[in-house]
């Protein structure tokens, strides 16, 4: 008994502290919400060292990945397999938040722009093709080094990746230092997260405490939509997703090790954040490194189920706003198309859609009154969105690998 028991705590200390962090943060955040600007900063710091960290992970993880793989698995089968999943589950999450939107129409609950004041980003100044070129080249290489040019980045690991596999012999010394330097990130990223109690548990307090109140407003019926559809489409579909990646096995081990990923979600709001418990939890579920390593860095960056999800309800409420039918045969289908652009321009960063809407507003020629409305609905949904973006990645490279191992 005992022996289990310290078993036990051993496995899940991690989890427990954690969980105890965010419970003790969200109290806080509820009962003195005067008293969280206090906490952000040590919230801050410890995002500060995550995302610092991540950074040279990504590009180790998958450029060794890349330049490891051998003639069974193919990278270009890897690739075309993972994007043909990352289409397919971010159609799935719009047809079914479309479905939701039809059970529960919103159009009765139009949302008075007037109350809001959030500003328009100024960077949206830009045309669509100078944000196209931006999105996947930088002009300088120090930019590559910011999360907010984070494709641009991953791009250039895969191409170092591929130069190092087609290098031959000449690169075998700079595959062994990449290969190495995977291991060292991932033991630095452990390091990190033995702050992840205190740290997220401070980042929660300040987010219950500024933006919980906003819940109970005239934002709460598109919430308990989206809300209350993304707890379907988190239990439901990804435990089909994970049913599709290795049978009822898969479930089991999908949900066992997808605690730490879903708490960092929902407590950072990143997707990027995400990544390291990610790919531990690939790990333990079984793998391979080869997939793993190519498909969750990527789906930080193009795989966004809850992004898709959020785009229709933000179309739907910015309809109401201006009292257009939403459930028309040519709208619907320009929302879907929609969010799959709007999954690969949101950023993995905090309320990193705000370009995505705007392209949506612009794609419907519709009033610049309904932007603020649709920012703060962007706002309030984004710990459930990146809970679905970045968890969805672990489930979605559970699917290619089965497919990559046949």
């Amino acid at each position: 008994m005992n022996i289990q028991s310290g078993g036990f705590f051993k496995n899940y200390s991690s989890i427990l502290l954690l969980l105890l962090g965010i419970i003790l943060g969200s109290l806080v955040g509820l009962f003195a919400p005067s008293f969280v600007v206090h906490l952000k900063p040590i919230g801050d710091i410890f995002l500060n060292l995550l995302f610092t960290a991540v950074i040279p992970l990504i590009f180790f993880a998958i450029a060794s990945a890349v330049a490891s793989i051998d003639q069974s698995q193919k990278l270009g089968r890897i690739l075309s397999t993972m994007m043909l999943v990352f289409l397919m589950t971010i159609v799935i999450a719009a047809i079914f938040t479309i479905f939701c939107v039809w059970l529960f129409p919103l159009s009765d609950q139009v949302i008075d722009a007037s109350q809001t004041d959030m500003a328009v980003n100024k960077g949206d100044q830009q045309s669509w093709r100078e944000r196209a070129v931006s999105f996947v080249t930088v002009s300088e290489f120090n930019q590559l080094l910011s999360r907010e040019h984070m494709l641009a980045f991953i791009i250039f690991s895969f191409l170092v990746g591929i130069s190092a596999l087609r290098s031959g012999e000449a690169g075998e010394s700079f595959r062994r230092f990449l290969s190495s330097g995977n291991e060292v990130m991932k033991n630095l990223l452990v390091y990190v997260m033995k702050l992840a109690p205190v740290g997220l548990g401070a980042y929660f307090a300040f987010q219950v405490g500024t933006v919980g109140p906003q819940l109970f407003g005239i934002y709460a019926k598109p919430m308990a939509v989206y809300y209350g559809g993304g707890l379907v489409y988190f239990f439901v579909f990804f435990s089909l997703y994970a049913f599709m990646g290795d049978g009822r096995r898969g479930v089991r081990l999908f949900w066992r090790n997808n605690i730490l990923p879903s708490l960092t979600a929902i407590s950072t709001c990143s997707s990027i954040a995400v990544i390291p418990p990610n790919l531990e939890a690939a790990k333990r579920i079984g793998i391979q490194e080869s997939v793993a390593n190519v498909v969750i860095p990527l789906g930080a960056s193009l795989h966004k189920n809850g992004s898709s999800m959020s785009s229709i309800i933000k179309i739907a409420v910015a309809f109401a706003l201006i009292g257009k039918p939403f459930m028309e045969p040519g709208t619907l289908l320009l929302a879907v198309g929609l969010t799959i652009l709007v999954s690969i321009v949101a950023g993995g960063i905090p309320n990193g859609g705000y370009i995505g809407e705007m392209l949506m507003i612009s794609a419907y020629g519709l009033p610049i009154e309904a932007v603020p409305a649709v920012m703060i609905i962007g706002t309030l949904v984004d710990p459930m969105a990146t809970l679905l973006n970045a968890t969805g990645d672990t489930v979605a490279a559970m699917i290619v690998n089965r497919w990559v191992k046949r």
